[in-house]
């Protein structure tokens, strides 16, 4: 069995006379998370949809569980495998969800696309109660929903495929403060009942530090930092690492308002 659930090596893409991601490699372990962090246009992004296949590396290669992710794939089948090895997440559901459709009714297509010919009743209830949304939520379209709800729904949707990484680009950095700590917990406790790993794109440090093992910290599309999370954030050897810790406080945010909504508090 391969060491790692993922593994990217060499990254490399240009837009133009910009290198978005350059030599850019790191790895996952089956259960593990890891943070890329970096501010806009650092090539954070570029690299998560490298690693989904939303975009082309121009070189490198993705490895899921020791498979190459390159080349095309072959007939509806192979894309569909594909999709289920990685899902992605993105900042703001609302854009990525179908108004028209409920959450109970996103799930359910979703399984019966990449599960044809079952009755996917019971797994949707299974779903659904994963991300803690009840009948009533289930039963909402979109906007029915806050942005908190419509998040856990697009986890929901990734999670119904049994991805082995699921990437979260920005995926709290556009909610409340207390809705963002909800998130986090939501996925520690899924990260705790299943063997998935994280991948988790974002400019905050803060978060990182609630949710991940691992981070490298990106700049200019190069890592300019890699490392365990408690090592990099307590003694961070690059001055544009240092630079990020110092935009973690803000008005609002606590990292131990993670702990306390955990217990109850």
């Amino acid at each position: 069995m391969p060491e790692h659930v993922l593994e990217a090596v060499d990254l490399r893409r240009t837009f133009g006379t910009v290198r978005a991601v350059d030599g850019v490699s790191f790895t996952l372990p089956e259960g593990g998370s890891l943070g890329i962090v970096g501010e806009s246009g650092s090539g954070k992004t570029t690299t998560a949809r490298i690693v989904v296949g939303l975009e082309q590396a121009d070189a490198g290669e993705v490895f899921v569980r020791g498979t190459p992710r390159s080349g095309g794939a072959r007939g509806r089948a192979q894309r569909l495998a594909r999709a289920r090895e990685v899902q992605m997440v993105f900042q703001d559901p609302y854009l990525s969800l179908d108004p028209r459709t409920s959450a109970d009714a996103v799930l359910r297509e979703t399984l019966r696309l990449h599960f044809p010919g079952t009755d996917h009743g019971l797994r949707v209830r299974e779903l659904l109660d994963q991300v803690g949304l009840g009948k009533r939520a289930a039963d909402a379209l979109p906007r029915e929903l806050s942005g908190g709800q419509r998040q856990r729904v697009a986890i929901a949707r990734a999670l119904a495929v049994q991805p082995d990484v699921l990437v979260l680009d920005e995926a709290v950095a556009a909610l409340d403060v207390s809705v963002q700590a909800q998130i986090l917990n939501l996925l520690a406790d899924i990260r705790q009942q299943t063997p998935i790993g994280y991948l988790f794109i974002t400019h905050d440090l803060g978060v990182v530090r609630c949710v991940t093992d691992q981070v490298i910290v990106m700049r200019h599309g190069s890592v300019v930092e890699a490392g365990a999370t408690s090592e990099v954030l307590t003694a961070p050897q690059h001055p544009y690492t240092r630079l990020l810790l110092q935009s973690v406080a803000r008005p609002g945010w606590d990292p131990e308002r993670i702990t306390a909504a955990r217990r109850g508090l």
